[in-house]
C-alpha cells in the first residue's frame, strides 16, 4: 500500500522535479563545451539533485547569460 501524500508534498515534489529537469536540460543544451566545466556541472546537478540545480541556476547561469548571451 502506498503512503498517503498530502497536496503540499506532491506540489513540492513536482516543483523540485521541474526545477531539476530545467537546470539539467539548460546545462546540457546551452553550456559551452570548452574544457570540463560543462561535464562538472552535469555531474553536480545529477549527484546533488535539487541542491546542484539551485547552485547551477544561481551561480553559473547568470554568468553564462552575461558572457555568451544564451
Amino acid at each position: 500500500m502506498w503512503p498517503s501524500f498530502d497536496t503540499f508534498t506532491l506540489l513540492f515534489l513536482a516543483v523540485t522535479a521541474i526545477l531539476w529537469t530545467f537546470a539539467l536540460v539548460d546545462c546540457l543544451r546551452n553550456e559551452p563545451s570548452e574544457g570540463n566545466e560543462k561535464l562538472v556541472w552535469v555531474v553536480v546537478i545529477l549527484l546533488t539533485t535539487i541542491f546542484g540545480a539551485v547552485l547551477y541556476l544561481l551561480l553559473r547561469r547568470p554568468k553564462r547569460v552575461a558572457q555568451y548571451g544564451q
